[in-house]
């Protein structure tokens, strides 16, 4: 996929402030659970509509479908059936998931019955309050890094599930709750539609709901969908050139609700698309990794202000600050974040560092080695680059280089981050440069950011001027 499309690089860059600025949001679709092994909606009501003599593949207005079924049997009771059966089972969340879930949405919207998201989410220790009736509305769960709004209910709820026609036709007197927190966030947040095709019968619905009276005043919204191809109809030219222009015609109404279509050639397009997002999210989060017990060529003095400016500055340039208060650089890292944090509290916010000490004893049935390697990965991850100082330990009786500084630049590069090893700082940093240096494309560094990294320089008369070469390169990085 091109990011450098215009349109498509215009959309993330977009996104991702809001994301920034906490004004966006997301909503999934039923093609979000069928790349994960359910069914999307022919599927769920293809057994029903053979019972009633119907064929499946010859209908498009499915919700009359299962309308139909409880018309004939006077109860929806099998439907009910049908949604446990086929949204009850192994199936486990895709990548998809897990970086929706990893992206600092403060709230969640989908259509879906499954609990895939929250799976995602669980497995992220992310708390999540899922809201799939009127009555969860009103009980709110402490500590909740994101409400969920499941608003067409929960395959654990499969008789309030809303499905039929008739409940489409009450769904404004039902759950008017979810209307009114819908409309709200319709006009003062950016949604991304995901998952959802133009022949979906939720999405009339959905789409619906961005209502007229403030169109001229809501935000953006975009809508990923994918292209219809000739290969999707059987290499029926005809059928082809058909839906084509049916979804032309369709992108072309979503203008009409301030919703921006991003089209993709193929569905694996989307997980593309979203790490993407993800990646220039992170990019305004530097991880700085680091301990010592010697500062080599810095006195203790020179080590501690050396790192405090960069920390300071960091913030200063609008970064979030990652650390896991290594020894003898992390209480540096939080009184500089801390500095320009209260300098200008207006402008600047504790949010910005990001502080996760490792834990000291063993602890959910767990040893320290592996709460260790738990704690680096969900740290790191939250990066998009990753500032290396010092790097060094005391082993029986001896300084030696720190294992686990080298840990987190492995974890680094594995999660894609930019390793930026400050050099002159020497012990596992220099020794992390030296073997990038060996092969700098293959350690997530382009040739400008490594020779601006082979010529940063100290000077201990004028330690910001140091600061200011590191920072220049991150400002190349987070573009």
């Amino acid at each position: 996929m091109n990011f450098t499309e215009t349109k498509i690089n215009a959309f993330i860059n977009d996104y991702v402030t809001k994301l920034r600025q906490g004004t966006a949001t997301i909503l999934l679709g039923a093609g979000m659970s069928k790349a994960a092994g359910f069914v999307d909606w022919k599927g769920l009501l293809s057994d029903l509509a053979d019972e009633l003599g119907l064929k499946i593949a010859d209908e498009t207005d499915l919700i009359s479908i299962a309308q139909f079924h409880k018309n004939k049997n006077s109860n929806r009771t099998r439907i009910n059936e049908k949604i446990v059966d086929e949204f009850t089972d192994n199936d486990v969340e895709t990548e998809n998931h897990r970086i929706i879930a990893r992206l600092p949405f403060n709230t969640i919207w989908t259509t879906n019955y499954d609990d895939l998201i929250e799976d995602a989410h669980l497995k992220n220790n992310k708390k999540i309050d899922v809201k799939k009736n009127i009555d969860d509305l009103f009980i709110n769960r402490g500590n909740r890094s994101c409400i969920l709004y499941k608003m067409h209910g929960d395959k654990d709820h499969a008789n309030e599930a809303v499905l039929l026609k008739e409940d489409y036709e009450k769904y404004y007197y039902t759950h008017e709750p979810f209307i009114s927190i819908l409309n709200s966030e319709l006009i003062s947040k950016s949604f991304l539609f995901v998952g959802f095709s133009f022949t979906d019968p939720n999405v009339n619905y959905i789409f619906g709901r961005l209502t007229h009276r403030y169109s001229d005043k809501s935000k953006d919204h975009y809508c990923v969908m994918k292209g219809t191809s000739l290969s999707d109809w059987g290499n029926d030219q005809d059928k082809y050139e058909y839906e084509k222009i049916k979804q032309e015609l369709f992108i072309k109404e979503l203008e009409r609700y301030r919703v921006q279509t991003i089209l993709i050639d193929n569905y694996s397009d989307l997980s593309l698309l979203l790490k993407e997002i993800e990646k220039r999210y992170n990019s305004h989060s530097v991880f700085i990794s680091g301990s010592a017990v010697d500062y080599g060529g810095f006195t203790s003095s020179e080590a501690q202000n050396f790192i405090h400016l960069l920390s300071k500055e960091l913030i200063k340039n609008n970064y979030n600050v990652v650390n896991g208060f290594g020894l003898g650089v992390g209480s540096a890292v939080i009184n500089g974040a801390l500095d320009a944090v209260y300098s200008n509290p207006k402008k600047f916010s504790e949010n910005q560092l990001i502080l996760k000490p490792f834990p000291q004893f063993p602890s959910g049935g767990k040893d320290l080695g592996t709460l260790w390697e738990e704690y680096r990965q969900n740290m790191i991850s939250r990066a998009g680059v990753s500032i290396i100082l010092f790097g060094n330990k005391i082993e029986g009786g001896n300084t030696i280089n720190a294992g686990g500084v080298r840990r987190e630049f492995e974890i680094a590069i594995q999660h894609g981050l930019v390793p930026l090893p400050i050099s002159y700082t020497g012990f596992m940093a220099k020794e992390l440069y030296e073997e990038i240096s060996k092969d700098f494309a293959q350690n997530n560094l382009e040739e400008e950011i490594f020779n601006d990294l082979s010529n940063l320089t100290l000077d201990k008369d004028d330690l910001a001027k140091s600061v200011n070469q590191i920072v220049a390169i991150i400002k190349k990085i987070a573009k």
